[in-house]
């Protein structure tokens, strides 16, 4: 059985990009090929997957829907990639910047960097996606004036339970968790965590067998590593760095994912160019610095590593590049040699092929 996968590519067209890029991966050599582009959206920065695959959503990162941004929803064709819109809706706030689909597919949730603001939205038998239900505007302030000088809700993720949703809101420096109705598309304040003053929390990954979660810190450019409650509640543990020692240049972070065996964690520096690896203490979550790889390029966002934990593409923005690297035993990065043109790719979803 072949492990190649596609590979689903957002995208800023206001750097020139022409959409969403379905891409091929060679599950052997880690090869990347550009298959097919679904155009007509702006900046489609950031794509994700319901959980069957059939279906695929992209937020358009803009004012463009009467001052709000927006989502599209396609259908995949599993056989070929191709991408086909179904429809559109606003998400009731400007600039969104990600989203996530239940794993029942039933809503999907997205964050509004620019209006601070959370919407969730019910998905039709069909694909398409409803009009918001829910509507969540944060409030709230940090210490850095120029990016925290109001809330800004960078990112969402689903527990495996399918019953909270964690958002990171970079301006309030806080991760907030949420209930899930999820047969009525409705979010609901469960708790809340408040990051060091000045952090800037980003991103957020869950490891795939402990009850513990990995914040990254986009101003900080740290990792923060906390137990997950039973009850949505998050336990701060420990906090590391994502640079070297001694490193003084501009940095900011961008995305972070543990491996799928639970013993790795990556994360993406823009300024530094690199990805930084951990190893993780299973027993406690704890991380053990492995090293920093070069992502061959300028400004990594967000990375993805293949479901089989044997590659991991990494997309570099201002260079205007995507680059595989094999995953070693230890962790560490082996470039394939890979490298495939993309114009200013931010965000890459992995899609078995059949």
């Amino acid at each position: 059985m072949s492990n190649d996968q596609f590979a689903f590519v957002g995208t800023y067209t206001r750097l020139g990009s022409e959409g969403v890029y379905t891409l091929r991966l060679n599950g052997e050599t880690g090869e990347l090929t550009q298959l097919s582009v679904a155009g007509g959206l702006e900046n489609p920065s950031f794509v994700a997957l319901d959980p069957s695959g059939d279906h695929l959503y992209a937020v358009s990162e803009s004012s463009g829907f009467n001052g709000s941004g927006g989502i599209t929803a396609f259908k995949v064709n599993r056989s070929t990639g191709e991408l086909t819109q179904i429809n559109q809706q606003s998400t009731g706030g400007p600039g969104p910047c990600h989203l996530m689909v239940d794993s029942t597919d039933s809503m999907v949730i997205v964050t509004n960097y620019s209006g601070g603001s959370v919407s969730a939205h019910p998905i039709n038998a069909d694909g398409s996606v409803g009009e918001h239900t829910t509507f969540i505007q944060h409030e709230g302030s940090s210490i850095n004036k120029n990016r925290q000088e109001q809330a800004h809700a960078h990112s969402v993720n689903i527990d495996k339970t399918n019953r909270f949703a964690f958002v990171c809101d970079l301006g309030k420096d806080q991760v907030l968790t949420y209930a899930m109705d999820v047969g009525n598309a409705k979010l609901s304040l469960s708790s809340t965590v408040d990051e060091v003053a000045g952090e800037g929390p980003r991103h957020f990954t869950f490891h795939p067998t402990n009850q513990q979660v990995y914040v990254l810190n986009e101003l900080g450019c740290t990792i923060t590593l906390y137990n997950l409650g039973d009850d949505g509640v998050l336990s701060p543990i420990e906090t590391v760095p994502t640079l070297p020692e001694g490193w003084d240049g501009e940095n900011t972070t961008a995305d972070i994912h543990t491996s799928p065996d639970g013993d790795f964690v990556y994360a993406s520096n823009r300024g530094h160019d690199s990805l930084v690896i951990y190893s993780i203490d299973k027993s406690t979550g704890k991380m053990t610095f492995v090293g920093h790889e070069s992502t061959q390029g300028k400004t990594p966002r967000n990375f993805a590593i293949t479901p089989d934990g044997k590659f991991l593409v990494a997309e570099n923005q201002d260079s205007d590049s995507i680059v595989s690297f094999k995953r070693e035993d230890d962790g560490t990065l082996t470039p394939t040699g890979s490298v495939i043109s993309v114009p200013a790719p931010v965000c890459l979803q992995f899609l078995a092929i059949d």
